[in-house]
């Protein structure tokens, strides 16, 4: 039990130490910055993490009574269903209203044309001209 208790402490207090290190905000990590603490606890796996837990973070409050937990939890993503979302219910009706402009252009251009092969049409037929082309005397 004990040589088991010689492998699973360092271990232990390696992964303990690399999740503080990750959770600390980077204005609280002193003396390096967290992306070389965070290479001291892996490659150091005995020392790195004392040190970390020894001189790397700031152990007292930070300015302005923060707290970590405090930080994590202002900054926090709120998701919200689309159905609940109401920037995203007034984009739809927007594209809704988009689309339904240019459909009503698109019907008027329809019709115009439409007219216009119906005049064309009967100004072909009134002047006997039809499909035959014009006719000689």
């Amino acid at each position: 039990m004990l040589r088991a208790l010689m492998y699973i402490l360092p271990i232990a207090l390696t992964i303990y130490a690399f999740i503080d290190c990750l959770n600390t905000p980077e204005d609280e990590a002193r003396h390096l910055p967290k992306v070389a603490w965070v290479f001291i606890i892996l490659l150091f796996w005995i020392v790195g993490p004392v040190v970390w837990l020894a001189a790397g973070k700031a152990r007292r409050a930070p300015a302005g009574g923060r707290t970590p937990g405090e930080w994590h939890r202002n900054h926090r993503t709120e998701w919200v269903a689309p159905d609940d979302n109401p920037e995203f219910l007034k984009s739809l009706r927007e594209e809704n209203e988009k689309d339904e402009s240019l459909l009503k252009d698109w019907e008027a251009d329809l019709r115009r044309r439409e007219e216009e092969l119906k005049r064309r049409e009967r100004d072909d037929d009134g002047t006997g001209k039809g499909d035959e082309g014009p006719k000689r005397p």
